[in-house]
């Protein structure tokens, strides 16, 4: 059987290493779905989360953003659960994606 969509974004997902962060867009490419960021998104925010074996929270958009609004608690949960792990933040408050990006 096929694995959904949501399931094969979690199994990228599930090999970002702690402390390290990935953008929707990369897993949507390491997917071979190139066009489907947006859809990555969609299947972190139903995802069954870090107790579930997701580290979603290691997904953020491109620029190092942070997920806004209701994800994780909002982006504070977000970012303390990156920086619990060791993940670097620039002084505008988003990833050093320089530094931290996942690199496959």
């Amino acid at each position: 059987m096929e694995r959904s969509f949501f399931e094969r974004a979690w199994d990228v997902v599930r090999q970002i290493p702690e402390g390290r962060v990935a953008s929707y867009g990369q897993v949507a490419r390491l997917m071979g779905a190139p066009r489907c960021a947006r859809q990555v998104g969609y299947a972190m925010h139903g995802s069954p989360g870090v107790a579930g074996g997701v580290p979603c929270h290691r997904v953020v958009f491109a620029d190092g953003s942070l997920t806004p609004g209701f994800a994780f608690g909002g982006p504070d949960e977000q970012r303390r659960m990156l920086e619990a792990e060791g993940v670097r933040f620039l002084p505008d408050g988003k990833v050093d994606m320089a530094s931290c990006a996942w690199e496959v």
